[in-house]
């Protein structure tokens, strides 16, 4: 059978390769973790209403009744066209006839190399745990410091206006207002100060100015403080200059601010638009390279005269097309091209507060906030994920409770065992 060797396990990886299981080809997926991970709950993680387990399920038992879908746990190093190969960091090659690129996407700091060394991300599952454990520090090591210490050890400065950026910033508004006076009765609301910065002149520029204007107020409602049209232009120590002028002393930088393709790091030479994704024709195909498609972050699709944005509904339906094409292409049918059919996006700020535009419809409040619900949901893989999530919603919005305030960090190096007498 012909073999389609897939590489990531995102969201446009993990639906190609589910559309193609079954069907008479043979099926390689390849990814450096061995989990897929619904990155819209990030946030939740890292704001400790989720636990790491509720927003990734192993790759391997998705396609555990599918003989035709192979899954490997391995970094790809690049891929070599001309013999029809992907080359891996471990070893071996794996052949291909066809090659489906799902690379996905990492921070994109703009050239801001200070940034980059500070910031704390929200791309991946150790990050998010990273960024739970660092913030929960905060309080713990503030609860004893003299008030200088204090106001910047409480203040945490998110940069990035879009969805990721408001979630996480209304997330960590209401984690405060929950554990400011129980867990730290030495620490006052007042002192704990939560700044999102955008460069734009209103936040979630993808959404009708209307529904960004009702984020901001929400948010402010929360009481975290935003800045608009400002940008992040130099960090020294624990000081934030703005392009304002403004410095913002604080030991927590949230990035939020854009992400960009991730490139294979053995490379390849394919063309690339400006945000480093492969540049792509309208059957997902990379031009010039026999059998090779790309999809979701990693391909540069336009449509409408500019590129389709880096979501995962995008992702899922390029990996669906993508899988069709390559089943066209084994029976010698012709290709469908691809067209996207956007419908929606969303955004949650807080407890009943969500906006949202539906198929046209702007929503927002209680409304907006149940069908954020429910697609998410829906798309996150597995049932015992989609319980564990929706329980533990129930028990954040039933008992105003996140249990999974701990800090965890790395685990210490064992201190070897004396036996009894030494």
């Amino acid at each position: 059978m012909p073999r389609v060797v897939i590489v990531g396990a995102g969201f446009g990886g993990l639906h190609c390769a589910k559309r193609l299981a079954g069907k008479p080809v043979e099926v390689l997926l390849l990814d450096r973790r061995n989990y897929h991970l619904f990155t819209p709950l990030l946030y939740q993680v890292a704001s400790s209403l989720l636990n790491a387990s509720d927003i990734a399920y192993p790759v391997r038992a998705v396609f555990r009744r599918s003989r035709n879908v192979a899954f490997r746990m391995a970094t790809v190093a690049g891929a070599d066209p001309a013999r029809r190969v992907v080359r891996t960091v471990e070893g071996p090659d794996e052949p291909y006839d066809y090659l489906v690129l799902a690379t996905g996407a990492r921070a994109n700091y703009f050239g801001l190399d200070a940034v980059e060394s500070v910031a704390q991300g929200l791309n991946d599952l150790p990050s998010a745990l990273r960024l739970r454990d660092h913030v929960l520090s905060r309080f713990e090591a503030a609860a004893t410091a003299s008030a200088p210490d204090r106001r910047r050890l409480l203040t945490f400065l998110v940069v990035g206006g879009g969805p990721t950026g408001v979630e996480y910033a209304g997330a960590l508004a209401e984690l405060v207002k929950l554990i400011v006076g129980w867990d730290y009765p030495t620490i006052h609301r007042s002192e704990v100060r939560i700044v999102l910065v955008e460069g734009a002149d209103r936040l979630l520029g993808t959404f009708p100015p209307a529904l960004g204007a009702d984020a901001r107020r929400r948010l402010e409602r929360l009481g975290a403080t935003v800045r608009l049209g400002a940008m992040v232009r130099s960090v020294a120590g624990h000081q934030v200059t703005l392009s304002s002028g403004e410095v913002i002393e604080a030991e927590t930088l949230v990035w939020a601010a854009g992400v960009r393709a991730e490139s294979l790091e053995g490379g390849l030479a394919a063309p690339r638009s400006r945000s480093g994704r492969l540049m792509v024709d309208g059957y997902l195909r990379v031009p010039d390279m026999d059998g090779v498609f790309a999809v979701g972050d990693a391909a540069a699709f336009v449509q409408d005269g500019r590129e389709i944005a880096m979501l995962s509904r995008p992702a899922i339906e390029q990996g669906f097309s993508v899988a069709e094409n390559i089943l066209r292409a084994v029976r010698g049918a012709a290709l469908r091209p691809f067209r996207y059919r956007d419908p929606g996006i969303m955004a949650i700020v807080g407890r009943n507060a969500a906006v949202a535009v539906v198929r046209g419809v702007s929503l927002k409040g209680w409304i907006g906030w149940w069908a954020w619900l429910g697609v998410h949901l829906y798309f996150l893989i597995g049932f015992r994920n989609r319980l564990a999530a929706l329980l533990g919603w129930a028990w954040n919005y039933v008992f105003y409770d996140r249990p999974i305030r701990f800090v965890v960090g790395p685990s210490p190096r064992p201190s070897p065992v004396r036996e009894r007498g030494d």
